[in-house]
């Protein structure tokens, strides 16, 4: 079987296409240069079930059209996770809103229009950035389901960088569920998504610890290398999920029948800056200390997210804050030439 996986040298659709072709499914990947295309062909060993296909603005008329002229009635499953991560841009609706409404559109229609008879499941990587309401994160008798929507909308998401981004998750998930009742005679495929919160976890290939991580794991790796955004970061609260068990999901989103119509949350649990602070008592001295123990209590004042319905599904346990950490931690100090004991 064929799998589509758009973005393919992002953070999590690298771990896709690993755990992919440990299954023997054939892949393709879209990337923007061939630049990329060459890199991380090379990573996956010339690997002979992997083929890389240039799509260079996701957001462009006709952007995935080529994919689906060359490989047409071969490609049985499409991974939508490509999408914009620009959260210091000014300029919200051209490098957030428009590229991630878009993208998704633009896949979901070459879809329809090259092999409507062919693909059966599609999968769409969203967020739970599309499920909370950002406006209420203090509000610790709040509870998110997998019913929850985040109730921004074109016009309020454009404050800031951040709140475009929420709001590019929300608006495109949502187009895609729209496409699916507008195109219901006209496609076969069934839709899922999947709603990770922030994802921590180590990079799939070491030649990919940077300087500066992806957002996410950009928190873990300030704290370790002692950047002075750590600093500023003390207040930082949320949920998290390995990457590991995000890659999982998505190869389940399309295997399971349970998951046809559902989006899978994400979220293993609450974790403050603190929690990152207390996880590393051999590097006392050396990185931040903050207020030992504080997490907890920061913990009552956040909002619950249950996804009961999505373990349900998936049937499997999702890493501890402590393994995913240490994982992560690990890689970046062997890189820095850091004992890790």
């Amino acid at each position: 079987m064929t799998v589509l996986v758009s973005g393919a040298t992002g953070f999590v659709a690298q771990y896709i296409i690993n755990d992919l072709l440990k299954q023997n499914y054939k892949v393709i990947g879209t990337v923007r240069s061939q630049e990329t295309a060459d890199k991380l062909k090379k990573l996956f060993g010339n690997n002979p079930n992997l083929a890389l296909e240039l799509v260079a603005d996701i957001a462009a008329p006709n952007a995935f059209d080529s994919v689906f002229k060359k490989y047409g009635s071969d490609i049985k499953v499409v991974l939508h996770t490509a999408s914009p991560v620009s959260i210091n841009t000014r300029e919200c609706e051209k490098d957030l809103l428009i590229p991630a409404v878009n993208g998704t559109k633009n896949i979901l229609e070459a879809i329809k229009k090259y092999a409507a008879k062919s693909v059966e499941r599609v999968v769409v990587t969203s967020s739970c950035a599309a499920v909370v309401d950002t406006s209420n994160q203090g509000d610790g008798s709040v509870v998110y389901t997998e019913e929850s929507w985040n109730p921004a909308t074109w016009e309020i998401c454009q404050v800031n960088g951040i709140s475009a981004y929420c709001g590019s998750k929300k608006l495109a998930e949502a187009a895609a569920w729209d496409f699916v009742r507008e195109n219901r005679n006209a496609v076969k495929f069934q839709l899922s998504t999947v709603n990770p919160i922030y994802v921590f976890g180590p990079q799939l290939f070491d030649e990919d610890v940077k300087d500066r991580l992806s957002s996410s794991c950009e928190l873990i790796n300030a704290l370790l290398r002692g950047k002075p955004e750590a600093q500023y970061l003390q207040g930082m609260r949320g949920n998290y999920i390995d990457v590991r068990d995000v890659s999982r999901a998505h190869l389940a989103a399309f295997q399971k029948e349970q998951a046809i119509g559902k989006r899978l949350i994400l979220s293993n649990g609450p974790f403050t800056y603190q929690n990152l602070e207390d996880d590393f008592p051999q590097l006392k001295g050396k990185i931040l200390v903050g207020n030992p123990g504080s997490g907890k209590d920061i913990h009552k004042t956040m909002p619950t997210i249950d996804n009961t319905k999505t373990r349900e599904i998936l049937g499997y346990p999702f890493k501890s804050l402590k393994e995913t950490v240490d994982d992560t931690a690990a890689q970046i100090l062997k890189k820095d030439g850091k004992l890790w004991a």
